[in-house]
């Protein structure tokens, strides 16, 4: 893609305003949400993408996750640490690269913004859940005994809010026992 392409494609994605070339072979697309900066190489051979996802000190017990999902889910582009700061960042020979990739992998590092520390969050309690799961199965309790241990702890007030409402323990609970059912059989 030669600049020129580059800057057309970004101005067909988010229009004239929110583009705006920084210097040559550099482009920053400016919203209230989000600042994407795509740079080509000083000559013009890569192009890279990027858009900072969160602060290290929030990402930090979740780096693990991070990297599977580099692994597993992100597809065309990656999560990287550089300066303090997880960033999706997508790379690509420039004199290879279409408009239509280019946009793709846009709209990737778009969604993986959005849904910030939510996957790789989600990604976590899982791996837990299947951690318990196994520890259960190691003891011998099946499912159900396994839930009804669940539910004496929060009975008891060994897990859960100290100020929690029966409602939300019984919310909780339910959340519990779906996640149970659903990895039950895999662990």
């Amino acid at each position: 893609m030669t600049p020129e392409e580059i800057a057309g494609t970004l101005t067909e994605l988010f229009g004239t305003s929110p583009v705006s070339t920084i210097a040559p072979g550099s482009w920053q697309v400016d919203t209230s949400a989000f600042r994407l900066l795509v740079l080509l190489s000083e000559d013009n051979t890569w192009l890279r993408a990027l858009l900072p996802i969160v602060p290290i000190q929030q990402a930090q017990p979740f780096l693990e996750q991070f990297l599977e999902a580099n692994f597993d889910d992100t597809q065309e582009v990656r999560y990287a640490l550089y300066e303090g700061v997880i960033w999706g960042v997508f790379q690509h020979n420039s004199s290879t690269l279409v408009s239509a990739d280019l946009s793709n992998a846009i709209n990737r590092l778009l969604s993986l913004h959005q849904t910030g520390l939510d996957n790789v969050f989600n990604r976590l309690i899982e791996s837990r859940i299947r951690q318990i799961i196994q520890a259960a199965k190691q003891q011998g309790q099946s499912l159900q005994a396994t839930m009804q241990s669940l539910e004496r702890f929060y009975a008891e007030g060994v897990m859960g809010e100290i100020n929690q409402t029966s409602e939300a323990r019984e919310e909780v609970l339910v959340a519990w026992r779906r996640q149970l059912e659903r990895l039950w059989n895999e662990g």
